[in-house]
């Protein structure tokens, strides 16, 4: 299990990356992004299923820099356990999924 996870972000020239703190004991995930501010203001940030696929939990109900939810402990395990299944989509009013990055275990740095 992996109770640190990141991802390097990318798209339409910028890039950035996310950190996520793990607790499967009670749910909780906390998140801190670093983007650039010269791609738009972001509107929200999100988990996938895949890099296409559907949308797995939402980061907060508008995109905040840093937070903390609590989400189901199932959904926290299977983060933990399979991190490069999951990515992470940063949308802002110009482009859904502006910014986007697979997580892998571990923290991701500019």
């Amino acid at each position: 299990m992996h109770p640190e996870l990141g991802a390097h972000l990318s798209g339409m020239g910028y890039h950035g990356v996310v950190n996520l703190q793990l607790t499967a004991t009670s749910g909780k995930l906390c998140w801190t992004f670093d983007v650039p501010s010269g791609m738009g203001t972001p509107t929200l940030a999100s988990i996938h299923t895949g890099q296409t696929g559907a949308t797995l939990l939402e980061l907060g109900m508008h995109y905040a820099k840093t937070g903390c939810e609590k989400e189901s402990m199932m959904t926290v395990e299977h983060l933990e356990a399979s991190p490069k299944s999951y990515w992470v989509w940063v949308d802002t009013k110009a482009h859904h999924g502006e910014l986007r990055g697979a997580l892998f275990a571990g923290m991701a740095h500019m």
